[in-house]
Order: C-alpha cells, then structure tokens, then sequence
C-alpha cells in the first residue's frame, strides 16, 4: 500500500505510519527550524545609575508585585531578571520607561 485511506489521518498515530510509509515529513524545514518565534520575554536590568537609584527601585516596584525592601534587593543585585513571560510590546515599553529614569534594561 502506497497511499493511506483518508480515514486513517484522523486516527492517533497515522501521521507516524505516515512517515514511516515515505509520506509527509514530520520535521520542519530548515527556514522553519532557524526561525523560531518568541512569544515570551523576560525584562533585564543590566546597570542603573547611582543617581537614579531611587527612580529605578520605584519603576521596578511599578510593573512588579514587589515591596519596598524586594524591589530594593532585585535592582541593587543587577544584572537581573525583573520580569518573565512579558510580550514583546509590554516589554518594549517597560524598556523604555526604565532608560527613561536612568537604567540599562534589556528585553531577552
């Protein structure tokens, strides 16, 4: 048997046997492969200057759940991871309000 009945694709499994018949390739191309999309995130703050502490530890505080003393501890142990799973727009714009107080942050 060559060619597969069309019910046998809409059982579990089929794509495998699929494959092993010669079929369908099960592994994405090499555009595919180099390519691979992020969804998520994560925010780090790399350097900040000595005179914008304060400002820093206040816009980390802003965007985090985080008190006084954590926030504190997060910004004075950078480099840093201050937030995961962000989009590439909220993380963009967090970017840009941390270098507007004086920090360095990335967006990883």
């Amino acid at each position: 048997i060559k060619e597969l009945p069309p019910m046998a694709a809409l059982k579990p499994g089929a794509a495998a046997v699929a494959a092993a018949m010669g079929g369908a390739s099960a592994k994405p191309s090499k555009e595919e492969a180099s390519k691979p999309e992020k969804t998520a995130y994560n925010l780090r703050l790399d350097s900040f200057d000595a005179a914008a502490k304060i400002k820093v530890i206040k816009e980390v505080r802003a965007f985090t759940d985080l008190g006084l003393k954590e926030a504190k501890e997060l910004v004075e142990k950078a480099p840093a991871v201050l937030k995961q799973g962000l989009s590439k727009e909220d993380g963009e714009q967090l970017v840009e309000k941390l270098k507007a107080v004086g920090a360095k942050a990335v967006l990883e």
